[in-house]
């Protein structure tokens, strides 16, 4: 637990830094856009599982692409996925279920890294910090074990790591990649074992969700541990640098 502490602090002492050093206009414009954000979330109603299949009937064989476009426009913003997930398995099956459900969500989550990046959120931007550097140069050249490892913990929510990467230096390649296939295994789990009509939840979906979580978690205290040991390493590699003289 004393990396994934160590990590917590660095990034509360870097938003600290941040926030001190920005402008109170930009200050304003950020916490407006997330008031928005949440604003909407709360204020439009998600469609049950039988409204969702009223719609399949009146849209026809062209419905699963219209139910991906919703899916993938909707949880742009920071709505709960996993009733796009659910209701996926329900009117698909499994397999395309799953596919629709992990495609939507890989696309959305680009969108979203793409319009903070768009918007000009990176902290890299906003602000000059050591902390802040030596993480975003990490994120940039190893970015998709974090993307990864943190995909696959159920508990962390799908929208704020979307919009957390886009202001990192996270590269879009890796950071698509990473996510579908940290999405897969708990959204194959939900597709399979949860039953949207019902509400009943197989003990099997803990299981997997507890699995995946434990994965995810050994990941990131791995990329912890790595990034610090690189860390100490350059320091020990500038500190043994001798100087050069010139005559």
């Amino acid at each position: 637990m004393k990396p994934v502490v160590s990590t917590l602090r660095t990034v509360r002492a870097a938003v600290i830094a941040t926030a001190s050093q920005l402008p109170a206009r930009r200050i304003v414009a950020i916490l407006t856009g997330i008031v928005i954000l949440l604003a909407v979330a709360l204020l439009i109603p998600l469609p049950s599982a039988m409204q969702l299949r009223d719609w399949a009937t009146s849209v026809g064989p062209w419905f699963p692409l219209a139910f991906l476009a919703a899916h993938t426009v909707v949880t742009v913003f920071p709505f709960p996925r996993t009733a796009f997930t659910l209701a996926a398995g329900l009117l698909f099956g499994p397999a395309l279920g799953v596919t629709i459900a992990v495609v939507a969500s890989t696309i959305s989550a680009v969108i979203a890294l793409l319009l903070i990046r768009a918007a000009g959120w990176q902290l890299n931007r906003l602000v000059r910090h050591p902390r802040v550097d030596s993480l975003d140069t990490r994120l940039r050249q190893r970015g998709w074990p974090v993307i990864l490892s943190t995909r696959m913990i159920p508990a962390v929510p799908f929208s704020v790591l979307n919009y957390a990467a886009g202001a990192t230096a996270v590269r879009v390649v890796p950071y698509t990649l990473a996510t579908a296939a940290g999405l897969l295994p708990g959204t194959a789990a939900v597709v399979i074992l949860g039953d949207a009509l019902t509400g009943n939840i197989s003990p099997l979906l803990f299981v997997v969700s507890l699995c995946t979580a434990a994965l995810g978690i050994a990941g990131l205290i791995f990329e912890v541990r790595s990034h610090r040991r690189d860390e100490r390493a350059n320091r020990a590699d500038d500190t043994t640098e001798e100087p050069v003289i010139t005559s």
